[in-house]
């Protein structure tokens, strides 16, 4: 296990491909320095948490049930979605490769009325009832053009927020939207719009990625991960303020993970993970500790339980969207303690 180094290799941004995108950088940026306040490597333990059976897997995204503990895996390769359930090492399919049309999975979600959020980067989300593996509703990405969506939150009133990384906005599903399109499919609504708001980027570049919600439900986080910076989205107002950062930025941060007042993030191509205090209003946040090591093999999402941060080691560099290689077998989800 190794700490982040005080220097670091030059930042790429993320671009759009051909289906499936690659959610990877293309190319070169200016060097900046590495963020401060590296974690002591025996502060932190990492270990292999879940198995995930399939030598293409390539996972993506993470979720957990808040009412069961029950966790869930999405393959960015061919759309499977694996459950993890507590006591059993390998996880199982859930989803089969190609479900419902299904070429994706990235970010998941499980909300509290026990129903699993799918995203398919190149068309929507998809809802499915957690028990009985039931599709539920679909909705569609509006428009044509480049699209990439990639993480959701929920928020306390039943909305979820979907980051469109190609685009740089928000889209909204409201319990109202999900009503009207049960057993059919609805059409994602545009909830915010920064495009005009993030740091100067090419049409083609990724930048939105990880979303999370605030559990008083005021406001909504997410990451331009290209920028370097965080977004606070007033769900009152639909006010859309950059978040004072100090100690460090969001620079290749993918999932976030909001919980007592401490953010965390995934950052894929640094090996590392982060943990920052928020402030309580969401306007301001202060690196506390960084987590780097090869171990993490490209992080994606994350999600915390019971003072655990389960990750997904994605080896998108070994094979995936990111690099040639070979990937090792099998693909897991990291459990990390300390952070």
């Amino acid at each position: 296990m190794s700490c982040r180094a005080s220097s670091a290799p030059p930042r790429r941004p993320w671009r759009a491909s051909p289906s499936p995108p690659s959610p990877f950088p293309r190319r070169p940026r200016p060097w900046r320095p590495a963020r401060a306040a590296a974690a002591p490597a025996a502060a932190s333990r990492i270990s292999t948490a879940y198995v995930l059976p399939g030598d293409r897997v390539y996972p993506e995204g993470i979720a957990a049930d808040p009412r069961t503990g029950t966790m869930y895996a999405g393959s960015f390769k061919d759309g499977t979605v694996y459950r993890m359930r507590p006591g059993r090492r390998t996880a199982e399919v859930f989803l089969p490769a190609g479900a419902d049309g299904r070429h994706t999975a990235n970010g998941l979600k499980t909300d509290r009325a026990g129903r699993l959020w799918v995203i398919d980067s190149s068309s929507g989300v998809a809802v499915y009832d957690a028990r009985s593996r039931a599709l539920l509703a679909r909705f569609a990405v509006p428009g044509d053009g480049a699209r990439f969506v990639n993480d959701l939150a929920v928020a306390p009133d039943g909305g979820v927020y979907l980051t469109d990384s190609s685009r740089a906005v928000v889209y909204q599903v409201t319990p109202r939207d999900l009503e009207a399109a049960r057993g059919g499919t609805g059409t994602l609504t545009l909830r915010f719009d920064l495009s005009d708001v993030l740091e100067p980027h090419e049409p083609a570049d990724f930048t939105l990625n990880g979303i999370v919600a605030d559990p008083t439900g005021r406001f909504l986080l997410t990451d331009d991960m290209l920028g370097g910076d965080l977004y606070r989205l007033d769900l009152a107002t639909g006010a859309i303020r950059k978040v004072a950062l100090s100690g460090g930025d969001m620079r290749n941060a993918d999932g976030l993970e909001l919980q007592d007042g401490r953010l965390w993030t995934a950052d894929n191509v640094d090996n590392a993970l982060t943990r920052w205090r928020v402030a309580p209003d969401g306007t301001r946040a202060r690196l506390e500790r960084t987590l780097a090591d090869p171990s993490l093999q490209v992080p994606t999402t994350l999600v915390r339980r019971h003072g655990t941060l389960y990750v997904v080691r994605s080896q998108f560099d070994k094979g995936g969207p990111l690099g040639d290689g070979i990937p090792e077998i099998p693909f897991t989800v990291a459990a990390v303690r300390g952070l």
